[in-house]
């Protein structure tokens, strides 16, 4: 803002005394010379006027006149970054389904011919949220998978729960679409668990293994597999595609080849899955 005033008040004072820059010759050949010379100095001063007047009254314009043109500047960059994100999106189910599946838990027909991708958390009120609007999607119809992709963001709270739906999927994958519907629907840990942070991994996990066994898993092979490289795989996988599609929290679905992130209803969902 300084520099522009300070190029305007420059650019004011070339056109009113650019004159006395001139050369003083009385010959003809020096007259016209001065001449075009003064209309190049004039010239430059109108460019450094408007220049900085434009510079100065247009974020006025867009601020204080007409502020919706920013707003639609803005909307028309997501859009966008959106599309880019879309256009990867696409190009990684298509040539990665397979991989992004191989050690996922997932929930519905695991046949079906339409699929959707959710990194969710299961300490994420959204991501609860977001689990009951799936659950109506699946209830609804039979053409659609759910692929769960757990993202480990809140430490203790993610880690065990993630860990130990990936293990019981190399059970029985039945039994880890059941315990990843409980741990959504239940709580696996209490206001008290909190209070000791350095408690709270084995307390989360301890109650996961409650959960494990009343779905029928084997708690001793569930926890020798929690520490496994299949689960290693997997969460690596989810992490890595979290950055490619600069997944920065939860929930986030991949419903298609689309990228929703939020809380997303059923009905968006389902029109999603239409298209």
């Amino acid at each position: 803002m300084t520099w522009t005033i300070l190029v305007l008040v420059v650019g004011i004072l070339l056109f009113l005394f650019g004159g006395m820059l001139l050369p003083k010759n009385n010959d003809k050949k020096s007259a016209a010379g001065n001449i075009v010379l003064g209309k190049c100095i004039n010239l430059i001063a109108i460019i450094l006027i408007m220049g900085s007047v434009c510079r100065l009254y247009t974020p006025f314009y867009l601020t204080k006149i007409n502020p919706i043109i920013v707003q639609e500047m803005v909307n028309g960059m997501q859009e966008q970054q959106q599309a880019e994100k879309n256009k990867q999106i696409r190009k990684a189910v298509r040539s990665e389904g397979d991989k992004m599946m191989r050690d996922a838990p997932i929930l519905g027909n695991r046949d079906a011919k339409k699929t959707i991708y959710v990194w969710t958390d299961f300490s994420c009120p959204y991501c609860r949220r977001v689990h009951g609007e799936l659950e109506r999607v699946l209830a609804d119809r039979d053409d659609t998978r759910v692929v769960i992709k757990n993202f480990s963001i809140h430490g203790p709270l993610s880690d065990g729960p993630a860990r130990a739906v990936i293990a019981a999927n190399l059970q029985d994958p039945e039994k880890a679409a059941k315990l990843t519907n409980m741990l959504m629907t239940r709580e696996f840990y209490t206001q008290d668990d909190l209070k000791d942070q350095s408690k709270l991994a084995d307390k989360v996990e301890a109650n996961v293994m409650k959960m494990a066994k009343e779905v029928g898993l084997d708690t001793e092979k569930l926890k020798e597999d929690m520490n496994g490289e299949v689960v290693a795989r997997e969460l690596r996988n989810v992490r890595d595609l979290a950055q490619r599609f600069e997944i920065n929290g939860t929930p986030f679905l991949i419903v298609g080849e689309q990228a929703f992130p939020g809380a997303v209803p059923a009905d968006q969902i389902e029109a999603a899955l239409d298209e």
